[in-house]
C-alpha cells in the first residue's frame, strides 16, 4: 500500500511539471512587441561588480582546491587563476558603472601581448586561458547577459 501511495505522488509531481512546463512554454511564445534583439534591461553596474567579486571568490576556492590535488592539476589551478585575474583587471572599469568603459577595458586587455603574473605554472598555458576568459567577458558585456548567474561553476 505504500509504494502505491509514493507511485501516486510521483505521478502527481510529474503532470504538475508537465503543466507548469507548457504555461510557462506558451508564456514565452507570446509577443510582447520587442523583437529577438531587443533587451529590456539596461546596464546594471552594482551586479555586474558582485558578479566579477563572486567570481574572484570561485576561482580563490577552485585555485585552492587544484593546489591540494597537485601535479595532475596544474591546468586547473592556471585556469582559475586567469579568471581571477581577468576578473580583477575588469573590476576597476565595472565600478564606474558603465557598459561602455567594461567593453573598452576588455577590448585593451586582449589587445596585450602578456599578462605579468606571478604563481603560474605553465605562462603559455595561463595567457590562452585569460583571453580565453577576457573574449567570454566581451561577449557578456556586449550581449549584457549572463551577469545575473550566481552559480560556482560556469
Amino acid at each position: 500500500m505504500g509504494a502505491d501511495v509514493a507511485r501516486q505522488a510521483r505521478g502527481d509531481r510529474r503532470r504538475r511539471r508537465r503543466q507548469l512546463g507548457a504555461a510557462s512554454a506558451s508564456e514565452a511564445g507570446k509577443d510582447n512587441g520587442k523583437g529577438m534583439g531587443d533587451t529590456a534591461k539596461g546596464w546594471e553596474g552594482e551586479m555586474v561588480c558582485a558578479w566579477l567579486e563572486r567570481r574572484i571568490a570561485a576561482a580563490r576556492v577552485d585555485q585552492i582546491a587544484a593546489d591540494r590535488k597537485g601535479y595532475s592539476a596544474h591546468d586547473d589551478y592556471d585556469k582559475a587563476a586567469a579568471e581571477e585575474w581577468a576578473c580583477r583587471a575588469v573590476q576597476a572599469a565595472a565600478r564606474k558603472g558603465d557598459q561602455a568603459t567594461v567593453a573598452a577595458r576588455l577590448k585593451d586587455l586582449l589587445g596585450q601581448d602578456d599578462y605579468p603574473a606571478t604563481g603560474a605554472h605553465d605562462d603559455r598555458r595561463f595567457e590562452r586561458h585569460i583571453r580565453a576568459y577576457l573574449r567570454k567577458l566581451a561577449k557578456m558585456t556586449k550581449a549584457n547577459a549572463g551577469f545575473d548567474n550566481a552559480l560556482h561553476y560556469q
